[in-house]
């Protein structure tokens, strides 16, 4: 094993890839692919994004220690690959899912069950150079068994009482105290990235934005900053500025919103209520401002697609006064209702080591100690330019997910007045060069971290393209933060995560 080195160091010695930005991209031979797993076992480098080609992988690692971020990509002309899985464990679902669409196999891997394919595709490993007849008959799924006296099986989903997205939920129980939880998900996959390939530039971004409709915005402005970074576009600095404040709006009503619904499952319906009336009111200003109500296709690579008029800079001061006011009587509500908080607090648990072994953001990573946000690292316009806080809290339950919604909620609202304090006059768009090139971004949506890859072709057009939900490290922890508890607690702290299906099953 090497010392200590950086991720850069360590990956400088691979084979750069041109026109790849901003971050870089190596490409490693098979003797310095299981080397990077190896120094991964010692190292501070977190998986942000694994998926593949047809006869390659590639994964988006961020050194925790000095904040770099590169791509490894490792050509595989005999469809295999040795598997990250034993250093991360983060990487576990996103192989098999390497596996099912691409016909990659992780070499080493210890779990080797499909995970997006449930038997019933009409061809299998779909994105692959020469994909294969399905098979004769739909496979049994192996969920992992659990033993002891007095077990039983509780089986959830994947269709669910509410209008929700389908996943399954298999619960091993000793009475009512939970021991194990083992998720199953995929029902509705989209093959969004055989979606993509192909399409042009505007047709793509309409695709990405969809990937998850609540973080409609979050994707969009992934997909927009990484195809400008392939392109080498130079965004207007106003579109900037009204890209981060549509991000901010759509993070206020998507935390607010998660909670009323926390409360709601902790059986304190006026708290959805109250947080319903407020969500409603932001919607309502999105669609005067800039024309739809969840913000969708108004972030455009090049810039956004209207511009913020008079009517808009007089409705925001009034919006913030409301908000501010309502929030802060909704907060007081939620932290002087003992019966509500005996339910959140010391409910569901994520211990900060799982937090960073998963590399999870958002609010569940925050939440258990993990300060992360890309907003502030690697950071992009205009959060530079502004005096921006991340929120940290350490107990990891439901309550202390509550308690960086609320605080979030809280900082957004002062960014949103910063930005009109500040806001730049100017264009809000221009236009893309016609260049071929490959570029990565992340953007931080409600969730975390977004993270978007692209390679753009001649004229304009999409050749690949991969979206990465933070969900995708958040399902696994949601297992783990239910054992122990009760059955009956089980909704409280699947809503405490909030974890989308949609972004998932793209």
């Amino acid at each position: 094993m090497m010392g200590n080195v950086t991720l850069l160091e360590f990956l400088s010695a691979g084979q750069p890839v041109v026109d790849h930005r901003p971050f870089p991209r190596f490409r490693l031979d098979g003797r310095a692919w299981r080397a990077m797993i190896e120094q991964m076992a010692a190292a501070e480098w977190s998986v942000m994004a694994l998926w593949g080609e047809p006869d390659e992988v590639h994964v988006a690692l961020r050194d925790e220690e000095t904040g770099d971020i590169a791509v490894a990509s490792h050509p595989c002309p005999e469809h295999r690959f040795h598997s990250l899985a034993r250093a991360r464990p983060s990487a576990i679902r996103l192989e098999r899912a390497v596996h099912d669409l691409w016909g990659l196999a992780p070499l080493g891997a210890e779990d080797r069950r499909p995970w997006l394919d449930h038997g019933r595709w009409p061809q299998r490993h779909p994105l692959a150079a020469h994909p294969l007849p399905p098979a004769e008959q739909p496979h049994v799924y192996d969920f992992l068994a659990a033993e002891g006296h007095g077990l039983h099986q509780i089986p959830v989903g994947p269709v669910h009482a509410g209008i929700i997205e389908p996943g399954h939920f298999r619960f091993h129980a000793q009475g009512e105290t939970v021991v194990r939880l083992e998720e199953r998900l995929g029902y509705v996959h989209k093959g969004v990235a055989g979606l993509l390939a192909g399409k042009t530039i505007d047709q793509a971004a309409r695709i990405v934005g969809r990937i998850s409709g609540d973080a409609t915005v979050s994707y969009a402005l992934a997909f927009a900053r990484a195809v400008e970074a392939a392109t080498g576009c130079e965004v207007p600095p106003r579109a900037h500025w009204l890209r981060a404040l549509m991000a901010e709006l759509e993070r206020i009503a998507n935390h607010i919103f998660d909670m009323g619904a926390i409360c709601n499952d902790a059986a304190f319906a006026i708290m959805l209520s109250h947080m319903g009336v407020l969500r409603e009111r932001i919607l309502r200003a999105n669609d005067t401002m800039f024309g739809h109500r969840l913000l969708m296709d108004c972030v455009r690579p090049g810039g956004i697609v209207r511009d913020l008029g008079p009517e808009g800079l007089h409705l925001l001061p009034l919006l913030l006064r409301t908000l501010r006011k309502d929030f802060n009587r909704a907060v007081t509500l939620y932290n002087e209702t003992p019966s509500l908080l005996d339910r959140t607090t010391g409910t569901g648990i994520v211990t900060a080591s799982l937090a960073h072994r998963f590399g999870a953001g958002g609010v569940v990573g925050r939440a258990s100690g993990r300060a992360h946000d890309c907003r502030r690292s690697p950071g992009y316009p205009p959060y530079d330019d502004l005096d921006m806080a991340v929120i940290e809290a350490l107990d990891g339950d439901v309550n202390a997910r509550v308690e960086v919604r609320i605080a979030e909620v809280r900082a957004s609202l002062l960014l949103i007045s910063q930005m009109l304090a500040d806001l730049p006059k100017g264009p809000v768009s221009v236009a893309l060069p016609q260049v071929a090139g490959e570029g990565m971004a992340v953007a931080e949506s409600f969730r975390g971290e977004v993270v978007v890859w692209v390679r753009i072709g001649e004229g304009g057009v999409v050749e690949r393209c991969h979206a990465h939900d933070p969900s995708w490290f958040q399902w696994p922890l949601l297992e783990a933060a239910i054992e122990g508890n009760i059955v009956a607690d089980f909704p409280l702290c699947n809503k405490s995560f909030n974890c989308s299906y949609s972004g998932h099953d793209q």
